[in-house]
């Protein structure tokens, strides 16, 4: 006569005999499933370093979106929020965010290092009347060129003609009085130039007069930096051959 008692139990050691060597199965699959998840997600943040330093300017989110269009976007989002902590700390770069996107850069505190590498020549340099004439339009824009006259006491066409030519400001539109002059603002290379996420972050005109070594314009004194509104708002641009006037 069959004892159940004792088939139900060999039963029930065969299948523990089963699930103890299905379990190193399990754990190696699941290990393997976790390191190729880490390996993924290594290379894509390898990938986004290397986008961000071979990029000659500030790569956006949105760029890199475009750009890696096959990843999941909270997949990049994660992959930069990984590096922008890796870059937290001590070292010769940074990664930062300049004029809404990311940019790997020499430490400030490394510059001087910097310019002895590159030799910098002194007609890469602004003039004075140039540093003047951007620290106007930077506090007071938009701003038209009798009102920049003005607060400088000077003739600056030339010198809005440097400006332009080296796309630190930009014509914005018209200035909806006698003559519509054209009104000036500070583009995207100014904050890229001086560092800035955007205009809020300028300093005090002050500051930046002492920084830059330059005397202060009468008419800047006590400016405060622009506003996040007044930042973002831009009058309609009005297509024109015209010169500047």
């Amino acid at each position: 006569m069959i004892d159940r008692q004792s088939v139900n139990a060999g039963e029930n050691h065969m299948a523990d005999e089963r699930n103890i060597r299905q379990e190193p199965a399990d754990r190696e699959r699941n290990a393997s499933s976790e390191t190729q998840i880490a390996a993924a997600s290594g290379e894509l943040k390898a990938i986004i370093e290397a986008l961000i330093f071979a990029s000659p300017d500030p790569l956006t989110p949105k760029t890199l979106f475009k750009l890696l269009e096959s990843e999941p976007r909270e997949d990049v989002e994660a992959a930069i929020a990984e590096l922008v902590r890796e870059y937290d700390r001590p070292g010769g770069l940074q990664l930062v965010q300049v004029a809404g996107g990311y940019q790997i850069v020499t430490r400030p505190e490394l510059h001087e290092w910097v310019r002895r590498l590159f030799h910098e020549r002194k007609t890469q340099k602004l003039s004075v009347q140039a540093l003047e004439t951007l620290a106007v339009v930077a506090y007071k824009q938009p701003v038209t060129l009798p009102e920049i006259a003005e607060i400088r006491g000077v003739n600056t066409v030339g010198v809005l003609g440097t400006l332009l030519e080296r796309r630190l400001i930009k014509i914005v539109g018209r200035k909806q009085v006698v003559g519509r002059p054209f009104l000036y603002a500070t583009t995207r290379e100014f904050l890229i130039r001086f560092g800035l996420r955007d205009l809020t972050e300028l300093p005090k005109i002050e500051e930046m007069a002492e920084a830059l070594g330059f005397e202060l314009p009468a008419g800047l004194i006590d400016s405060a930096p622009p506003s996040a509104d007044t930042a973002s708002i831009s009058p309609p641009i009005e297509e024109s051959d015209e010169k500047v006037h």
